[in-house]
């Protein structure tokens, strides 16, 4: 996000965590002056004050991502992805913000472990800021998405260590499927919340899908493996066989536009009535999950894989052409 807005004629990007060591890597990396590096927490309310003050756009991303860790110490998973939001939507209505951008996943879609818990209430209190100040000055809205190709955590580095070290492709249900969206393409849909937004709004970009054996089949083929040797390790605690973006409720009321799909608020006041007394007539809808989804085939994955700018360099880096590769 800093880089594609580094693009700009931004004059200025506050950059806050409480992450010093990546913060100095970062600086050095981008060496601009446009960018400034704030420590504090989300948790701190103080800290986030001092950061966002003059700011007019902020995009929330700071939460604690890793399933095992928010199971085992579910409170802390409330403090950040769920206190301190609430913390960075307060500190930016004071503040003047224009647009709040706040990063969810599909894991708050019919949660099944703490930290799809932590998100979807994430969720709920950044909604609850749309309707509950409705003339407020700040809007706030919700991006949604599922594993982001080559990110942080993303299975296909690890399959490209695997394989550089001649090792077995971990999976842990071949017939599990998967959203394959880019880097790039999760940029995009956080500049489509900014300049699209209204108060509460839910946005999810449309993303093919696949099964976890076709990638790692296709991502193998890439480094000359034409038969994978696969290490089944199956179904970890709080896994899911495949994601869902938009819930059944979310599907019925979404508007499709194009690349995209946006979720209005429910906009109800705080009548009580209306949700006791009120009910939907049409619930004839579909989950819009990865298993649903535009199915890729191995050589459609291997075609994706070709478009990231990291998997050419791996593939360059190891003696493969990424231009003869199909």
């Amino acid at each position: 996000m800093v880089r594609r807005l580094l693009q700009t004629d931004v004059d200025q990007i506050r950059i806050f965590s409480r992450d010093e060591a990546k913060q100095d890597a970062l600086r050095r990396e981008l060496s601009d002056s446009r960018v400034r590096f704030y420590v504090g927490d989300v948790r701190d309310q103080r800290s986030v004050e001092d950061a966002v003050h003059g700011v007019r756009h902020i995009f929330h991303a700071a939460a604690l991502k890793q399933v095992p860790s928010c199971e085992f110490f579910p409170q802390q998973a409330v403090l950040t992805n769920v206190n301190g939001s609430d913390n960075v939507i307060r500190a930016a209505q004071r503040a003047g913000v224009h647009s709040v951008v706040c990063l969810s996943t599909d894991k708050a879609v019919y949660p099944v472990n703490a930290m799809g818990i932590s998100k979807a209430m994430m969720e709920k209190v950044a909604q609850a800021h749309a309707r509950n100040w409705a003339d407020s000055g700040t809007t706030v809205s919700i991006t949604r998405y599922g594993n982001v190709m080559y990110s942080r955590g993303s299975v296909i580095p690890v399959f490209v260590q695997q394989l550089r070290e001649g090792k077995p492709l971990t999976v842990t249900d071949p017939d599990m499927t998967r959203f394959l969206m880019s880097l790039e393409e999760s940029v995009d849909l956080v500049e489509y919340a900014f300049e699209n937004a209204t108060p509460g709004d839910i946005f999810v970009r449309k993303a093919p899908a696949s099964t976890v054996r076709d990638l790692a089949v296709a991502v193998a083929s890439l480094f000359g493996v034409d038969d994978p040797q696969l290490r089944i390790i199956g179904t970890r605690h709080g896994e899911k066989l495949y994601e869902s973006l938009l819930g059944r409720e979310e599907r019925l009321k979404a508007e499709d536009r194009g690349d995209y799909y946006a979720v209005p608020l429910d906009a109800r006041s705080l009548e009580y009535e209306l949700y006791f007394d009120e009910g939907e007539t049409d619930v004839q809808a579909e989950d819009y999950h990865s298993h649903n989804a535009e199915r890729l085939d191995v050589d459609g994955v291997k075609r994706l894989l070709l478009t990231l700018p990291e998997i050419r360099r791996e593939m360059v880096s190891a003696g493969f052409d990424p231009e003869s590769a199909l």
